[in-house]
C-alpha cells in the first residue's frame, strides 16, 4: 500500500454561521511555545529548557471577489468594537475527495481585511484576504 501526501488543493473551509466559501488559498496553521531557560546551581553548566504560553498563528484566508459582504460584516463587528468571535476547521481531502485532516480553531476573529488589488491591465480574478486571529488549533483525526 503506497502512502502518498496528499494534494493541497483539495480542501473546504467551515466557519461557524458563515456561508462564504471557494477559498483559493489558506495558510497560517502553525502552533508555538515559548521556552523558557531555567538552571540551578548545583546542575551541570547547561540550562533547562521548559515549555511556557503557547501561541498560534493567525489564519490567512485568500479568494476571489464575489457580491458577497460576509466576510466583511465579520470584520466589521470588531471595527464597531463588538468582536464576533467564531469557530471553524479547514478540512484537507484526499483524490477521492473524502475529508482526511481536520484542524479545528475557536475563538476566531478577522484581525485584518484586505480588498483586492485593481489593475485596469491585469486579466485576473479581484483577490480578497482576511487573517483570522485564533486562540487555539487542534489537528483532528
Amino acid at each position: 500500500m503506497r502512502n502518498d501526501p496528499y494534494a493541497q488543493f483539495n480542501f473546504i473551509l467551515e466557519i461557524e454561521g458563515l456561508d462564504a466559501a471557494g477559498f483559493t488559498e489558506v495558510g497560517g496553521i502553525s502552533s508555538e511555545s515559548d521556552i523558557i531557560e531555567y538552571r540551578e546551581g548545583s546542575e551541570p553548566a547547561r540550562m533547562r529548557k521548559l515549555p511556557a504560553l503557547f501561541k498560534f498563528g493567525n489564519i490567512t484566508l485568500k479568494r476571489g471577489y464575489t457580491q458577497s459582504r460576509e466576510l466583511w460584516e465579520w470584520r466589521k463587528t470588531t471595527l464597531d468594537g463588538a468582536t464576533a468571535r467564531k469557530q471553524g476547521a479547514i478540512i484537507l481531502r484526499d483524490e477521492a475527495r473524502e475529508p482526511k485532516l481536520r484542524w479545528e480553531f475557536s475563538e476566531g476573529w478577522i484581525s485584518k481585511y484586505e480588498g483586492p488589488a485593481l489593475k485596469s491591465t491585469a486579466n485576473e480574478a479581484a483577490i480578497e484576504s482576511i487573517e483570522i486571529a485564533v486562540e487555539d488549533v487542534v489537528l483532528v483525526a
